[in-house]
């Protein structure tokens, strides 16, 4: 009876997993998160080539405009933004040689988060190198939020922008109270959140476009 009631009602068994779909799927979404990535740092590396020469441009725009200042200083200056200028052009050329290889652009987006921290320092040193004293805040404001600007918007990375503008700021912020400038602290809370601000907008522009900003693509070694 038993036999017969089994052979009626035959015994269901779980359908075994489709581990070679599952696998395949899996493999496949690596590889379009590679070739993503891949994409991405390779823009980073088309697009930084310009901050190399805006940088530059920007420090001598910015002498020009400054007077009764020492010129030994704003020559101490310039050299700085030159070595980062240079640094920049060293390691977009060396990159260029494996303009689509992963490793290469991986090694690129490193080193051009040490230069763009590096760069933050040297031209907020500015603020005491080359500016005169008692700057306006407006001015104030221009001198270290424009390069900034210009970078978040030929890089068009949040974290580029924020390794740039963090150091730049807080240096020209002492300077607003140290050397002083004409607005004092006032100037120096005005561009803290003028700083502010812009990161902020990047952010929103990021998820207006859908582009979001990954550290580790541009991660200090």
């Amino acid at each position: 009876m038993v036999a017969i009631v089994k052979s009626l009602f035959p015994e269901q068994r779980p359908a075994p997993e489709a581990k070679p779909v599952r696998g395949s799927l899996a493999k496949l979404k690596a590889l379009h998160a590679e070739a993503e990535e891949t994409a991405r740092l390779a823009n980073l590396l088309g697009r930084s080539g310009a901050v190399g020469a805006a940088l530059p441009f920007l420090a001598i725009v910015t002498i020009g405009l400054s007077v009764s200042v020492n010129p030994a200083s704003q020559i101490v200056w310039l050299i700085l933004v030159g070595a980062v200028a240079l640094a920049m052009l060293i390691a977009y050329r060396h990159a260029m040689k494996r303009p689509f290889e992963r490793d290469a652009l991986k090694d690129y987006a490193k080193d051009l988060s040490a230069i763009l921290l590096f760069a933050g320092f040297a031209w907020g040193a500015g603020a005491f190198l080359a500016l005169p004293s008692g700057l306006s805040t407006g001015a104030t404001i221009a001198f270290a939020l424009l390069p900034a600007a210009s970078i978040a918007y030929l890089l068009r990375d949040r974290e580029a922008l924020f390794l740039f503008l963090a150091p730049t700021t807080v240096l020209t912020a002492a300077a607003c109270l140290l050397k002083p400038f004409a607005g004092g602290w006032i100037a120096a809370v005005t561009l803290i959140a003028a700083a502010a601000i812009l990161v902020g907008a990047a952010r929103l522009y990021e998820r207006l476009t859908g582009i979001q900003s990954k550290p580790a693509m541009l991660s200090l070694p």
